[in-house]
């Protein structure tokens, strides 16, 4: 018995381990996903898993994953104010806040806009990518993209840009891409449920003719 209570903590362990892993990669996978439908370039080794069928019938892209995916596709441009009040608008959607959240990824948006706008040189100012990684675990609550919520980032956006543009491969393009793959994933899902449930209403129908 002595023995068998350590293999098994350490068969429970591994189990653990095994599962992480497997959200991981599928939030990796997702994230890739989103980057590499508005143009951006997926790793060598997330090539694989960035298909329809990767993300069909798993949990749908976050709010969090959509702006980590920026990261992949625009993450060396500079934080503008654009940027910024479109990282805000994706953090009041994704928590319920109206405030900003001290410590958050607007918060760091905006003191990153107000830094670069007195700075003349590109090198010394704050890129996206620094902002955005890992934002998923920054943001106090997270959820998943909706259609409305692509709507108010993109309003976000466009209310704050000079000549009132989305920015290619920007904040409101990662959270519009992921709001149409969910989008999708969601009518797959439904279909998926819908054929099943056909199947199963006429076989007690064919039973009968036969």
């Amino acid at each position: 018995m002595s023995q068998e209570q350590p293999r098994r903590e350490e068969a429970e362990q591994e189990n653990e381990s095994a599962k992480q892993e497997d959200v991981q990669g599928s939030s990796v996978a997702r994230k890739q996903f989103v980057a590499d439908s508005i143009g951006g370039q997926a790793l060598d080794k997330d090539r694989k898993q960035l298909s329809p069928e990767s993300v069909s019938g798993r949990a749908n892209i976050t709010i969090g994953e959509a702006l980590e995916a920026t990261v992949v596709t625009a993450g060396h441009r500079p934080v503008d104010y654009s940027d910024a009040a479109a990282i805000q608008a994706a953090e009041v959607r994704a928590t319920g806040r109206t405030n900003i959240i001290p410590g958050g990824v607007a918060a760091a948006a905006q003191s990153a806009a107000t830094r670069n706008a007195r700075l003349t040189k590109e090198e010394e100012k704050t890129k996206l990518a620094e902002i955005l990684a890992e934002a998923s675990s920054k943001l106090p609550s997270d959820k998943p993209v909706t259609r409305k919520d692509a709507e108010g980032v993109i309003g976000a956006e466009l209310r704050n840009d000079p000549n009132l543009c989305t920015r290619p491969g920007g904040v409101a393009a990662s959270i519009a891409a992921a709001a149409r793959l969910n989008q999708t994933n969601s009518t797959s899902n439904t279909t998926s449920g819908t054929k099943n449930n056909d199947k199963n209403s006429t076989s007690p129908m064919k039973q009968k003719l036969n």
